[in-house]
């Protein structure tokens, strides 16, 4: 089901960013929060959102724009990676040039942040420049961001470098948080300014959704994306006071402005807006088709993190604080774990397979097909219990008999005997491989396979954590997976 309207957001989004631009004098730097083309969180919560749509809204101004890409020395000196991508961020850097390169967006150049002579930086910049791109330093600033008498000054923003942009707008983004995005964007506003030139500034983010209410579920569900962080949505106090009327910003944002309202003024004689709110060009809020349908995704999202924290911590992660915001924040909603059908389906057919086999536990999952059916698997002989809940699930929605058995036994021979694999059970990429060359001759295979794409979107649970092979494989087909913090 559809809940939101992407065609809508394309179109109204693309019409509020021109308005901006022009109410700057035909110059706008627009801080881009979250990510641009690969937008799985907000995918997951607005059903319809396609993960590339911000990426889709800006192909509409791609002849007016430019895109500077802003990456921290800080970063660049402690190697920081990119937990989704496994890259550091100064190779993140390059990935996303060339990805914008490749849909015809003008990169203009790379921006340094917070430098202050480190050695990498430098190496950085000379390994930039050798590839032709243009790399500019800005600099640490003492005091930076409440020392305004500083920061808005020859010895402040005056010393960075002045980024040379040549279109109307120029779109700030970077691999990560806490790159410096903010800051290049009002250093610009200054040396603009310095020159004699108008420019404008606005920032670009898709949650918290400002027109819904606080507690919405799709609003908490951004709190439990950054609950690692500990973001806290509010009421904007400064939109109530200017407007009378209530708008969802988060705790960041509504505490950074008192300084922002100074930088402001310093920078243009007043500032243009009179609340956090104001500087955002979100239009997301307008676009959803199907409320409940949204409400639901959400909740859904909040309990997908809740497992993803407590496995975390299996692992050895240290984020208790995190673990208890996020049941927090479901209990705000009043769900729990036992909300997720596919949890309850997955513990059912382990207690009752314990109870067959002597009280011994075998690893069981769960999925939701589209039309609302749970199918439920556990481990054997031939598979591993997230394999053969995939096989269970493609034989239902393809009308195979589930007594058919459509892999033989002896296909596990190569993988013990000759490849000496220590795993006596088929993998989910095995699986699927086998079928494909199994399908060339029998036509039962060929329908399960040809039942994969209706498996995306589905909710799957499993009692045991899952082997990174198996979980990449639901994440490509796009099923959206839990797992027991159980190893085994």
């Amino acid at each position: 089901m559809m809940a939101f309207d992407n065609e809508k957001y394309i179109t109204i989004q693309s019409e509020h960013i021109r308005e901006r631009i022009a109410q700057f004098g035909n110059k706008l730097y627009l801080e881009l929060g979250g990510k641009l083309f690969d937008d799985m969180h907000a995918s997951r919560v607005l059903p319809g959102f396609q993960p590339d749509s911000k990426l889709q809204m800006l192909t509409q101004l791609r002849d007016s724009l430019e895109i500077l890409i802003v990456l921290s020395a800080l970063d660049i000196e402690r190697n920081k990676v990119r937990q989704d991508l496994g890259i550091t961020y100064d190779e993140d850097v390059l990935r996303l040039r060339e990805e914008f390169m490749q849909r015809g967006f003008l990169v203009s150049s790379v921006v340094i942040t917070h430098y202050s002579g480190q050695r990498s930086a430098d190496a950085y910049r000379q390994r930039l420049e050798r590839m032709g791109i243009r790399v500019y330093y800005h600099y640490t600033i003492e005091g930076y961001p409440h020392n305004v008498e500083l920061i808005a000054s020859e010895e402040g923003f005056g010393r960075n470098d002045f980024i040379e942009t040549t279109r109307p707008l120029v779109v700030v983004t970077a691999p990560g948080p806490g790159s410096g995005k903010m800051a290049v964007c009002l250093s610009q506003l200054y040396n603009e300014q310095q020159r004699g030139r108008e420019a404008g500034y606005a920032k670009f983010e898709t949650f918290p959704v400002w027109n819904l209410p606080l507690k919405h579920p799709l609003n908490v569900a951004y709190e439990a994306a950054t609950a690692d962080i500990q973001d806290v949505n509010m009421l904007d106090p400064f939109h109530l006071e200017a407007y009378g009327t209530t708008a969802v910003n988060y705790n960041r944002d509504i505490e950074i402005y008192p300084v922002l309202d100074a930088l402001f003024t310093s920078i243009y004689g007043k500032n243009p807006y009179k609340s956090p709110t104001d500087m955002g060009v979100n239009m997301v809020g307008f676009c959803i088709s199907d409320d409940e349908a949204v409400r639901e995704a959400s909740k859904q999202e909040i309990i997908r993190r809740y497992f993803q924290a407590v496995c975390r911590l299996a692992n050895g992660a240290v984020n208790e604080p995190e673990i208890k915001k996020l049941a927090l924040l479901q209990q705000q909603l009043g769900i729990n774990t036992a909300y997720r059908k596919t949890t309850v389906a997955a513990r059912e057919r382990r207690a009752l397979t314990g109870a067959i086999h002597n009280g011994v536990c075998a690893h069981c999952a769960a999925i939701e097909l589209p039309d609302g059916r749970i199918i439920t698997a556990e481990a054997g002989d031939l598979l591993g219990s997230s394999a053969a809940l995939l096989l269970n699930a493609m034989k239902e929605l393809a009308g195979i008999d589930h007594s058919r058995r459509l892999i033989p036994q002896e296909i596990i021979k190569t993988k013990i005997s000759y490849l000496h694999g220590k795993n006596p059970r088929l993998h989910t990429d095995e699986l699927l491989v086998a079928l494909s060359v199994l399908s060339l001759n029998d036509d039962n295979c060929r329908r399960a396979l040809d039942t994969l794409p209706l498996l995306k979107g589905c909710q799957a649970h499993s009692t045991v954590m899952l082997k990174h092979v198996d979980w990449n494989t639901f994440k490509k087909l796009g099923i959206d997976l839990t797992t027991d913090p159980a190893k085994k």
